[in-house]
């Protein structure tokens, strides 16, 4: 090849590399554009329960002089950070998206259902019993023809999230749909208007939605019962396995146990996480439509927070734990000092915009939100009368105390009942406590 001819394709090149070059990159951004363009993004009109402000959709948050800021990394679709004793909510993400649940609607079925069933009862598991149980469920391996109390089937719903102890203390309560039809009615008593049950056990469902804001006020409800509390803080215990029959002339072997571990990995911590300090429970969740979905509550020098994360990123390993960890640690620094933007309502009650029922209702689905910002708007919902509310005909609450915090809890009920519980012992043998 002459030097002319070398020379004018090294120009030629050199003309066309960045052409050539450029077109996938432009194509990339484009295709991520698209993409997300399709991501799902909230109702621009949510429900109003609890305040005008946990209606739209965005971060609400009042940042002023002495807030600190929210944390970064927040990516989960909907949020909410609340004061488990005074109600108010101190910031949230689209605090009414609704929602596939996954297993936090655990916390309604337990809260309708513990007071039912007394905890000694025991049941023979039939073949009927388990016939409802989806496929892929989460399981604690209970075994048909084998006896069980009631206090064993709920620590297989607390810590293993079983479906299929769901399933058997369903039965025990009439039927699925019955206990649905409850959970239902329930549900409505608390104003949780954007939670609407298809199955007991959070399973997905066309249709089975909740909110970050309905699932703190259950947690809310079902932290008041002493059961509820032990169980969603019990880190590990023995569940009973298989009953064997006995062999012809022989005694029935001793039934064995084997060791089951809560799932809430704030309680037990995991690879790269620790326990969270403080951290009381409460329930966990991940199916395919939910994606990972979280409620706890924890104490530190006498503040008591709730803050429930809905489907974040996955990028980030236990990204559900993660951020509610950095909730948690936002919100007890910010208590006191930030001016809330709505309240968890009382059951039952009309205040403000309570009684407003729910609207958007949607299936999964996701939008990038505005993380980190504050609201713009002014008119922020009256707050009404707070959870500390005194006896009367709206006046229904229990009032407790965690290590020396008070936390008053909401009760459905027709008196106010003043009752003060400790942390359970085995929270406070957690590592770090």
């Amino acid at each position: 090849m002459s030097a002319l001819k070398k020379t004018a394709l090294t120009v030629l090149t050199a003309a066309l590399l960045p052409v050539l070059t450029a077109a996938p990159v432009l194509a990339d951004d484009a295709s991520a554009d698209k993409a997300e363009d399709k991501q799902p993004k909230p109702p621009a009109a949510m429900s109003t329960v609890g305040g005008s402000l946990l209606g739209r959709p965005g971060t609400q948050v009042n940042l002023a002089p002495g807030v600190p800021v929210l944390p970064k990394k927040l990516t989960g679709r909907s949020w909410i950070v609340a004061d488990a004793e005074s109600g108010e909510v101190l910031a949230s993400h689209n605090a009414h998206w609704q929602l596939p649940p996954a297993s936090t609607l655990k916390m309604l079925f337990a809260d309708t259902v513990l007071p039912v069933l007394p905890k000694t009862q025991s049941h023979k598991v039939t073949t009927s019993d388990l016939a409802g149980v989806g496929e892929g469920s989460s399981l604690v391996g209970v075994k048909e023809e084998s006896t069980y109390t009631v206090h064993d089937l709920w620590m297989g719903v607390f810590l293993r999230s079983g479906n299929d102890a769901v399933h058997v203390l369903s039965e025990m309560n009439g039927g699925v749909a019955k206990t649905v039809a409850d959970m239902n009615k329930h549900a409505a008593e608390l104003k949780a208007l954007d939670t609407n049950v298809v199955s007991p056990d959070g399973y997905d469902e066309k249709g089975q939605v909740s909110s970050a804001y309905d699932l703190t006020l259950i947690a809310r409800s079902g932290l008041q019962k002493k059961d509820f509390r032990e169980y969603s803080s019990t880190v590990r215990v023995q569940f009973p396995g298989e009953e064997k029959k006995a062999k012809k002339g022989k005694k029935a072997p001793k039934r064995e146990t084997f060791e089951i571990q809560n799932t809430n990995r704030l309680l037990t911590g995991d690879s790269g996480l620790e326990p969270y300090k403080g951290i009381a429970g409460v329930k966990n969740g991940n199916t395919t439509n939910a994606g990972s979905t979280f409620t706890g509550v924890a104490e530190r020098d006498g503040k008591v927070l709730l803050v429930t994360v809905m489907n974040p990123s996955q990028e980030e390993s236990l990204a559900v734990y993660q951020e509610t960890g950095r909730l948690l640690d936002w919100g007890f620094t910010a208590a006191g000092k930030v001016k809330p933007v709505g309240e968890l309502v009382k059951p039952g009650s009309n205040d403000g915009d309570s009684d407003k029922e729910a609207v958007g209702q949607k299936d999964s689905g996701g939008g990038k939100g505005e993380a980190g910002g504050s609201s713009s708007g002014t008119d922020q919902a009256s707050l009404g009368d707070k959870a500390s509310a005194s006896s009367g005909s709206s006046g229904m609450g229990i009032a407790v105390a965690i290590t020396g915090g008070a936390l008053l809890l909401l009760a459905v009920a027709v008196f106010l009942v003043n009752r003060r519980w400790p942390l359970p012992d085995l929270v406070k043998r957690l590592p770090g406590r």
